[in-house]
């Protein structure tokens, strides 16, 4: 490829590769698994886009990736953002059968794993016969091909004929099965320099992937917006509280992404663990997916600085909700005032929009270029919308002054440490259980998570609701889900309310068990 400007980097997402021309030296990638610079992630960028066309796949063909925090994790994002393919990350967590499902379920040609996750995508593999190729990182894994030998069969200059690709990440649903977020319009990455949110300075900044690649926030906020800035980013293998401290001090760490939970466990250390590592060079620490309190939020502010932004937005889209430090010292539990180009509404259950200061459920306008639409499913998608707005289940009021406060959910969601569960998916393995006659799993409140999962149950004659059946249920779920959709809690019941439809009462159910929370 030839001459190559900014105007033609964003529309083509050809943008790591002005880096690695003008900057191609400077770090890209550092991780547990191996490095790269600007010019190396570039090449193999390129490598990886040629590998994947001599093996027929082509513009518009999906590539799904299940992968730690590593090097290939990245590469293959940014191949399918300048070959016009649709990159689906997976949740590592999974189980081979759940992994397999999205695979099979995104109509992907190509799937590539890392070997470090075991027999997992092996069976995945096995789910998925529509796959052409299949590479495995970080050594070997039966059915698939060597990531490394065979991307350095291909050339590593740049590609002549770039075009925007897209990503569609999965969504629990409420049916028990995750949804695609699919838009038909691909929306470019732009850099984040000057006046902009993040203000990113290349060659001076640095950003800390403290989340796994697959969530849409750390992929967003911590690998793209950085990398398509010509910044470089840390990726931390697993989160824990002191190496978090370490690496910001050692690669003098500037921008990270956070969720509530980590801040409850960075406030729990010890003094003089805190005391040993410096944060001074920490510009700007984003969080969201989980409400943070208030309490917890001041305390970070105390330690950090002023460096605290907050956001409120969904995988769908829409939303623009952010609020800095000082603005929300103001406003103290505001998740911020949208700006004017954002269209939020509070409504009632008959759909009416509230006054200020009345609670109702929280809609976004579904934003204009690349709305949304959940993949081979038209019944969800035209259940999520209110005509041009959708809603996460949220409920809150905007204040006289126009910010939005968050004051509960509905039933269906549970968040559990940033990330989102959908409880249908725990009550249909938990009735495949022989004892289980009924159940309704929802979030309960967790000073540490935000929410922990609690399954109350309806048992079948001649079975017993003692801790024997309860760990045996809790077990059952462990063989059948990723670990962390499990209750972590078994309540029983003799009945449980149904509506006339058939419909589980989850919100009622729910609501008296807060009760019995409030009275004791």
């Amino acid at each position: 490829m030839g001459e190559l400007n900014l105007e033609q980097a964003v529309a083509n997402g050809m943008l790591t590769a002005l880096h690695a021309r003008n900057s191609g030296a400077l770090p890209a990638v550092t991780t547990g698994y191996g490095s790269r610079s600007f010019a190396e992630l570039n090449a193999n960028v390129n490598r990886l886009v040629r590998l994947l066309r001599s093996r027929g796949l082509k513009a518009g063909d999906a590539v799904a990736v299940v992968s730690r925090n590593r090097c290939e994790f990245v590469e293959a994002l940014f191949a399918t953002t300048r070959s016009g393919m649709r990159f689906t990350p997976i949740n590592f967590h999974l189980t081979g059968p759940e992994i397999g499902y999205i695979v099979d379920n995104c109509d992907a040609s190509a799937f590539i794993a890392d070997a470090t996750l075991g027999e997992a995508p092996v069976a995945a593999l096995a789910a998925a016969p529509g796959v052409k190729v299949a590479l495995s990182c970080g050594g070997a894994l039966a059915g698939f091909e060597s990531y490394e030998r065979l991307i350095e069969t291909q050339p590593a200059e740049d590609i002549d004929d770039p075009q925007l690709g897209s990503r569609m990440l999965y969504t629990s649903g409420t049916t028990g099965r995750p949804k695609g977020v699919y838009r038909r319009t691909p929306v470019p990455d732009v850099p984040q320099w000057d006046d902009s949110p993040a203000g990113f300075q290349p060659g001076r900044d640095r950003t800390l992937v403290t989340g796994p690649g697959y969530h849409a926030a750390p992929m967003v906020i911590d690998i793209l917006a950085p990398l398509s800035s010509g910044v470089g980013i840390v990726m931390m293998d697993k989160w824990d509280a002191e190496e978090t401290l370490r690496l910001i001090e050692e690669h003098q760490i500037t921008h990270a992404h956070m969720v509530a939970t980590m801040f409850h466990r960075l406030l729990r250390l010890p003094d003089a663990v805190k005391a040993r590592y410096s944060v001074a060079s920490l510009k700007r620490v984003i969080h969201g997916a989980a409400p943070c309190p208030v309490h917890v939020k001041r305390a970070m502010i105390e330690w950090f600085g002023p460096v605290l932004w907050e956001y409120y937005a969904a995988t769908e889209g829409g939303g623009g909700f952010l609020v800095g430090s000082e603005e929300w010292l103001r406003k103290p539990g505001t998740v911020g005032r949208p700006g004017p180009e954002f269209d939020n509404k509070v409504l009632d259950e008959d759909g009416q929009e509230v006054a200020a200061g009345t609670v109702g459920t929280v809609y976004m306008r579904a934003p204009a270029n690349g709305r949304f639409e959940y993949f081979k499913d038209p019944a969800k998608t035209s259940s999520s919308y209110r005509g041009e707005y959708f809603t996460l289940g949220d409920l809150g009021y905007f204040d006289e002054d126009g910010y939005l406060f968050l004051t509960g959910r509905s039933a269906e969601l549970i968040i559990s440490g940033g990330v989102n569960i959908y409880p249908q998916e725990v009550d249909a393995e938990l009735l495949r259980h022989e004892a289980v006659h009924d159940v309704c799993t929802f979030g309960v409140p967790n000073d540490e998570w935000g929410e922990s999962v609690l399954s109350v149950v309806a048992l079948n004659p001649g079975y017993r609701p003692d801790a024997a059946m309860s760990e045996a249920l809790m077990s059952w779920c462990r063989d059948h889900l990723a670990a962390y959709k499990c209750p972590r809690e078994i309540r029983y019941a003799e009945t449980l309310p149904r509506s006339a439809a058939g419909k589980i009462q989850r919100k009622q159910i729910r609501s008296e068990y807060l009760a019995t929370l409030d009275s004791t």
